[in-house]
């Protein structure tokens, strides 16, 4: 059990049994009266944001996730296919539920998944993936009105923008925070 005094941003706790991650968090003593714990929540299922005003004395459950060790198998049907790496178990995602995440997905990529009550619900990427480019237009000198960059199409279907002299075949490395370019893979 949490108290409202343990709340901080990235806490996550079960409200009306559904896991909740505080993603804002603000004190404030008035003069007067208890101590507010002004929070901004989202639901960890639906993403749905709100904001809630605790006061203190008021107690949360934590709440109860599991993270598993997971490889990404297939995607069919707007449905993402995972593998437990230690006992053969297979978990499903909704293209909803991977977001962005989808764009750096490549066979057999370990990913840790987030399960609540036994369903997957989220999955953590590693922070760098290499992705190979499988089209780039070439590029004419002398173009300066684009920055000095190109868009090219990764194996997954993802489109960046890249330095110049990145070429079709190659690879490159990719921040899965930020969805841009890092550097070239050396072969």
């Amino acid at each position: 059990m949490y108290n409202a005094s343990d709340l901080k941003k990235g806490l996550k706790i079960q409200i009306d049994n559904e896991p909740y991650i505080i993603i804002d968090f603000q004190f404030s003593k008035p003069g007067k009266g208890q101590s507010l714990y002004r929070c901004k929540l989202k639901n960890m299922i639906t993403g749905v944001i709100f904001d809630r005003t605790y006061r203190s004395g008021e107690s949360f459950h934590k709440a109860v996730l599991e993270e598993r060790k997971m490889q990404f198998l297939y995607s069919r049907d707007n449905e993402y296919c995972f593998m437990d790496i230690e006992n053969y178990e297979q978990a499903f995602l909704s293209e909803e539920q991977m977001g962005d995440s989808k764009n750096y997905l490549t066979d057999n990529l370990e990913v840790e998944v987030l399960f609540f009550d036994g369903k997957p619900i989220d999955i953590s990427l590693p922070n760098f993936v290499n992705l190979k480019v499988i089209r780039a237009d070439p590029w004419a000198k002398g173009d300066s009105v684009t920055g000095d960059t190109k868009p090219v199409t990764l194996e997954t279907g993802y489109v960046l923008r890249v330095p110049p002299f990145i070429q079709e075949g190659g690879g490159i490395t990719i921040d899965t925070r930020t969805g841009e370019y890092v550097t070239r893979v050396k072969e």
